[in-house]
């Protein structure tokens, strides 16, 4: 992993001048522009501060991108990663969370060194974009009390919101006046304008523009510590290892969404560069990254693909074009902390339900409804209740148990076509082998053989009923599982001592395999196996044994 990392850097760096310099520069200085805002939402939406998700977005900045498996790559704080802290703070506070977030560090790192980075092939699209959705949804959920002024109680969004029903539900209309002028400017913002100063930085500015001249009441981010090293973090000479255990299942939640996150946003930006992800490399990245973050009291971090797509657009030549966005986000702690702490939660807010709407793939969403893909809907409404209703492990675990049940359920299809023998069609007019064959049935037999459709293969022998001679065409057979292969050699050996004689006619490599293995050659011989019917009807064989 060292060496191919190495020579990533100088591949990366070869040529490099002032010319790209200037593009980096650039680029890292419009992908902090747009980062702000994201990093201060995602703070809070985490149930943490504002603060925070500054400081992890600095810190992802300067420690992942260094160390990346793709220059494109820009992490932070991101929503999805915010909607699963909120309930992890609400049960073990912050410093159940930072341990969380470092042993989901040590985890990544493990993935990386085990070079399991293409695991995420394995997740079906409709469960991505399943989770994604209700992601989405917990995001929404978590901001109605920023968004309309109100007061909601419990751990996760959805307790929150029944809630309202004892504690009542009373907008504060400045909130929510604030709150939708946010989603208004960044719904109709022209787009040739929004590639140019992101409408989330603008109205973000307005609405702080707006609370600070006419001193509207109501909340705000708060003090912005002007330092990375925040007064509550991780101190791992303080660790409650008793915790561990209990923050077993939060930390692999924390890890999985890491690896689902980044991979995936490395797999779309690489394909908009020509330039391929290092997946093991990116985990290594964001397993340190993960392990860093919260000895300086930042929230976990994954690749972001809206960052790193701003990244992208805007010409970025190396993985410097990460590093300076921290920096450049560095300096606006500094410098604007004064005017950043009064930025109002509402506007954090709307920025938030904005974000939640459009990271639904509702290309995908209205792909797999309007084309009626029974199967992928399944897998896309169970996958974002499981996500809403409990876990994101429990969400994908749940997603992909079902997409292989639908698939062993769609593989297990097996389809029989039964013909009787008919020499002339294959043109055949030798009269010893029209004698022959005169009582001759071909099964095409189409699929795997499977312990699901067992059923199927003992329904050959009702069909082949008062035949002298069964052809089993078997070129569609991919492959033979063991109860499968088990259940056709009781057949074939039944159909022998009704004196039936049997061939198999055409098995794939696989297929053929398992048939030694299974005792069917034993059973009925070498001579009993060829490669086409037609190649069999051409043989003059002898009746079965015991015929």
């Amino acid at each position: 992993m060292g060496s191919e990392f190495l020579r990533q850097l100088r591949r990366e760096f070869a040529g490099y001048n002032g010319q790209k310099l200037a593009k980096d520069l650039m680029a890292g200085l419009t992908v902090a522009a747009v980062a702000l805002p994201l990093a201060l939402a995602f703070g809070v939406s985490a149930g943490a501060t504002a603060a925070i998700g500054l400081v992890t977005a600095i810190i992802a900045g300067l420690v992942i991108s260094a160390l990346t498996g793709g220059y494109y790559q820009i992490s932070g704080p991101t929503g999805a990663m915010a909607a699963i802290l909120g309930s992890l703070i609400s049960v073990y506070g912050m410093q159940g969370m930072f341990l969380a977030a470092f042993l989901a560090g040590i985890l990544l790192v493990l993935a990386a060194v085990l070079h399991l980075g293409n695991l995420t092939a394995f997740v079906p699209a409709p469960v991505i974009t399943g989770f994604t959705s209700g992601i989405a949804v917990i995001i929404a959920l978590g901001q109605v009390d920023n968004f309309f002024g109100t007061h909601s109680e419990g751990g996760s969004a959805v307790e929150k919101l029944l809630s309202y029903r004892t504690l009542g539900f009373s907008p504060d209309w400045t909130t929510v006046a604030v709150a939708l002028f946010v989603v208004l400017l960044m719904a109709f913002f022209p787009k040739k304008w929004n590639a140019v100063v992101p409408a989330s930085l603008i109205g973000i500015v307005l609405a702080t523009a707006a609370t600070m001249l006419f001193g509207l009441d109501i909340a705000t981010v708060g003090e912005i510590p002007q330092t990375l090293l925040l007064e509550d973090r991780l101190n791992l000479s303080a660790i409650d290892w008793g915790m561990v255990p209990a923050l077993l299942a939060p930390a692999f939640s924390i890890a999985v969404l890491n690896m689902l996150e980044s991979l995936l946003c490395g797999a779309s930006a690489g394909r908009a560069t020509g330039v391929k992800l290092n997946n093991d490399q990116e985990l290594l990245a964001q397993g340190v990254g993960n392990l860093v973050l919260p000895l300086f009291g930042g929230i976990p971090a994954t690749a972001a693909l809206a960052r790193t797509s701003v990244a992208v657009r805007s010409g970025a030549q190396t993985r410097l074009t990460g590093v300076f966005h921290a920096l450049g986000l560095l300096i606006m702690m500094f410098v604007l902390a004064p005017v950043i702490q009064h930025v109002p939660l509402a506007g954090l807010a709307g920025v938030l339900m904005v974000t939640a709407w459009r990271m639904n793939e509702w290309h995908a969403i209205r792909y797999i409804f309007s084309h009626k893909f029974k199967g992928a809907v399944a897998k896309f409404i169970v996958t974002m209740v499981c996500t809403i209703v409990f876990d994101l492990t429990v969400a994908i675990a749940v997603g992909v148990a079902l997409g292989l049940i639908l698939m062993v359920a769609r593989l297990s299809k097996l389809q029989v076509n039964y013909e009787r023998v008919d020499m002339s069609r294959v043109k055949i007019d030798n009269p010893a082998l029209i004698a022959r064959y005169d009582n001759a049935m071909v099964a095409y037999i189409t699929g795997p053989l499977l312990f699901a459709n067992i059923g199927t293969v003992e329904e050959i022998a009702e069909r082949a009923a008062g035949c002298d001679t069964l052809l089993l065409s078997m070129r569609g057979v991919p492959m033979v599982d063991v109860s499968a292969a088990q259940t056709l050699l009781t057949l074939l050996d039944s159909l022998r001592e009704q004196r039936m004689d049997v061939v198999l006619c055409g098995l794939p490599t696989a297929a053929m395999t398992m048939m030694r293995r299974a005792g069917v050659v034993d059973l009925l011989g070498e001579e009993a196996f060829y490669w086409s019917v037609e190649r069999a009807l051409l043989d003059l064989r002898p009746r079965s044994p015991k015929a």
